[in-house]
């Protein structure tokens, strides 16, 4: 199973204030735990949402809204992508990390859809189709 870790942001995030040495220390420390243990897949640190936009649908049409984004609770500082066997590995992992900011922070958790996941509307012509983007991609980058 693959699991979206994300860090939630806080007002030091959005702000840009970068972590302490000591902080970006045990978080290498932690990284190589789970690269060690086969659990990381990716991940990284995000721009505060001053540096990002939001692209927003209706029906056909598109419009783009500049950061930042007043709703900090809402937002992503950091993200990891984790192969598991399981949520209860995925919380138990969670549990062993550094805590991101000082004071308190927030860590969510959620499972990655999978083909299976999809049923019967996901085609063998479907599945086909997401094999071979998804050998291009990693054709792209190795």
């Amino acid at each position: 199973m693959r699991f979206m870790i994300m860090i939630k942001a806080n007002a030091d995030s959005e702000a840009g204030v970068m972590p302490s040495e000591q902080l970006l220390s045990e978080m290498g420390k932690f990284n190589e735990e789970l690269v060690k243990a086969g659990v990381m897949l990716a991940g990284e640190g995000l721009h505060p949402s001053n540096k990002g936009v939001r692209v927003k649908f209706s029906g056909s049409q598109r419009s783009v809204v500049d950061g930042p984004f007043t709703e900090t609770r809402e937002l992503i500082a950091g993200f990891w992508l984790w192969q598991v066997k399981s949520l209860a590995e995925a919380i138990e992992w969670v549990k062993r990390c550094p805590n991101p900011f000082d004071g308190e922070s927030e860590i969510e958790i959620r499972q990655v859809y999978e083909a299976e996941d999809f049923g019967a509307e996901f085609t063998p012509e479907l599945r086909a189709q997401e094999a071979k983007l998804r050998a291009e991609i990693a054709s792209q980058h190795p």
